[in-house]
């Protein structure tokens, strides 16, 4: 190929199909722009609504449990009276700022026979079996506040809950409810909060809220990307111009 050919302009099919591509990556980038910014919105929309739950003064855990989500109830600040069913408890695998251990998930049955699983909070792998920890086992009727939680089916990343091991990875309110036999139980969870258990054990209060928020790193990512492809394809069409001024068309048969 010589240099007069290398050079030759493209013709006036390629550079329609050159630019429709590029003006279709150019809007789906702009898209994904536009998304990262309404996205960003929701999320301090959603951060907005979480804090004003959780300073509120605490209230009754919703009875209509057929209308909980999590848009709506997450971090709820509820308040609950009963009494433990300390001889139901599950334990599950935890991860907090006092190291591994588990949460101890025990239900509490109200005045009226409905079960609501309590997250009372966290233990250290030694103090797993209850016996370790009797004066926490609390008897006689009770007052929990905290934080409303929804269900986590299944098992946490990668570990499936293996009820039948007594291997909790997720506090999965209904499987839990399951393997201890609870019936009329919420389908959700409350985290108590920091109110100290006799012995010090459970430890409560340690409810983790943090949303990510990198939307608006996303969004400039995108219409930066909208940007370089449009200043790229501004001079692709300079360049094209130039040669066109120096080259025969290639529209035109050569002989």
């Amino acid at each position: 190929m010589t240099d007069g050919e290398a050079h030759r302009p493209r013709s006036t099919a390629a550079l329609i199909v050159l630019g429709a591509a590029a003006l279709a990556v150019f809007l789906g980038l702009l898209a994904l722009g536009v998304w990262q910014v309404e996205r960003r919105a929701w999320k301090l929309d959603l951060i907005a609504r979480v804090d004003q739950r959780v300073a509120a003064a605490p209230v009754a855990p919703p009875s209509d449990w057929a209308r909980v989500n999590a848009d709506q109830d997450e971090y709820r600040h509820v308040r609950v009276s009963g009494h433990f069913l300390n001889d139901r408890e599950a334990q599950v695998v935890a991860s907090t700022v006092n190291g591994s251990g588990y949460w101890v998930m025990t239900p509490l049955q109200t005045a009226d026979g409905t079960v609501i699983l309590v997250n009372r909070g966290f233990v250290p792998a030694e103090n797993r079996d209850p016996s370790t920890r009797a004066a926490g086992q609390v008897e006689g009727p009770v007052t929990v506040t905290g934080l409303l939680r929804i269900t986590e089916p299944k098992g946490g990343f990668l570990r499936s809950n293996e009820p039948a091991a007594e291997r909790w990875y997720s506090r999965d309110v209904a499987a839990i409810a399951a393997s201890r036999g609870l019936t009329d139980i919420a389908p959700y969870f409350i985290d108590a909060d920091a109110t100290p258990n006799p012995a010090g054990l459970p430890i409560g209060g340690l409810t983790v809220i943090a949303f990510p928020n990198s939307h608006l790193v996303y969004a400039f990512t995108w219409f930066g990307l909208a940007a370089l492809l449009a200043f790229g394809v501004g001079y692709a069409i300079r360049s094209e111009r130039r040669v066109r001024g120096t080259s025969p068309s290639t529209d035109q048969p050569r002989a």
